[in-house]
């Protein structure tokens, strides 16, 4: 299906009938109830569903994907959930996971809760390590044929250059942001030299705290939307939050539960930084090229202010810094 500028303005003015019809639609039974979850990217809500467990239904932005690419997706999902990996697959009806309804493309899925996982859980941890091997187990089996690859060009230099050419920065900043990232693309290059050639395989893509619900003893990942080709460690780095000295044995239990199903490459420990740094970029230009979606000015509002370039400068500067250092030390 082509994304027309009709498929456009229909998802920028979606409303409620829309989605209660698009459902009935698709044959579930509304209830009438629907909340708005917590997506920028895509809309998505949580819609009741009579006599029944409520769904979570996605409506893809246009112009994003391809229907082959989201296709894709949900044929990974779906392939991991065969293998009792706990992602959320899309349901499938009449025998088709993506649907094409008026102006719009959606996919329906089951609705998990929980809350987000505690990093300081050393036992949770080597669990997230299991679960993110067995996901690579599977990466590594087969290629994405749709989907891009988790890449400097696309991250960085892509990123890079919509926000300059169009002028997303301020005019007095714009030099220093020239410069900064032509000094970060040589500490990305470096770190990608000092890795080597590792593998890349199929990925979650996005996977971070929010993206795993903990539920008791069960956990459900979610939300492979960005799901691409990339090296291991991408799926694992989000897990790392505070200084070194507290990243160090986060690493140690992610890994130590991962090496129990696959073998790591410590060589991709060197990208950890370089990674975070491209991922500042692409955030910063993600938003830049959303912009004209009411939708980012009223959940981003500081996006245009001199105040957050400021700050988007300083981060990228300390990346510099910490892409100098020794990677995280590892004894396995």
């Amino acid at each position: 299906m082509a994304d027309s500028d009709e498929s456009t303005l229909a998802y920028m003015g979606l409303q409620p009938h829309d989605i209660l019809g698009a459902l009935e639609n698709l044959g579930f039974q509304c209830d009438g109830r629907f909340l708005t979850l917590n997506s920028y990217e895509n809309r998505v809500y949580q819609v009741g569903i009579e006599d029944s467990q409520p769904v979570v239904a996605k409506f893809y932005r246009p112009g994003r994907w391809t229907d082959l690419a989201i296709q894709e997706e949900h044929d990974f999902a779906i392939e991991l959930a065969n293998t009792d990996i706990p992602v959320v697959p899309p349901i499938a009806v009449n025998g088709n996971t993506l649907h094409h309804l008026d102006n719009f493309r959606i996919s329906v899925s089951p609705c998990r809760g929980g809350r987000s996982p505690d990093l300081d859980n050393q036992d949770l941890m080597r669990q997230l390590g299991r679960l993110i091997a067995r996901i690579h187990l599977a990466g590594e089996a087969s290629r994405f044929r749709h989907r891009p690859r988790l890449d400097i060009e696309t991250y960085g230099y892509e990123s890079c250059d919509f926000l300059l050419d169009n002028e997303f920065i301020p005019a007095e900043m714009s030099d220093v942001y020239a410069g900064i990232t032509e000094h970060l693309f040589d500490g990305i290059h470096n770190c990608y030299d000092r890795a080597g050639n590792c593998r890349e395989i199929r990925l979650h893509g996005d996977f971070h705290p929010g993206n795993v619900l903990v539920n008791g003893e069960q956990l459900h990942i979610v939300d492979l939307d960005d799901a691409r080709t990339g090296p291991a460690i991408q799926d694992l780095w989000m897990f790392l939050s505070g200084d070194r000295a507290e990243q160090t044995p986060q690493l140690a239990n992610l890994l130590e539960g991962y090496l129990e199903f696959r073998r790591f490459d410590a060589r991709e420990l060197h990208l950890i930084e370089a990674l975070r740094t491209l991922r500042l970029m692409h955030y910063a230009a993600w938003l830049a090229r959303r912009w004209e979606d009411p939708a980012f000015k009223t959940a981003f509002p500081w996006f245009d202010s001199p105040r957050y370039w400021d700050e988007h400068i300083l981060s990228l500067r300390e990346q510099a810094a910490l892409m100098q250092e020794e990677p995280l030390a590892w004894s396995g």
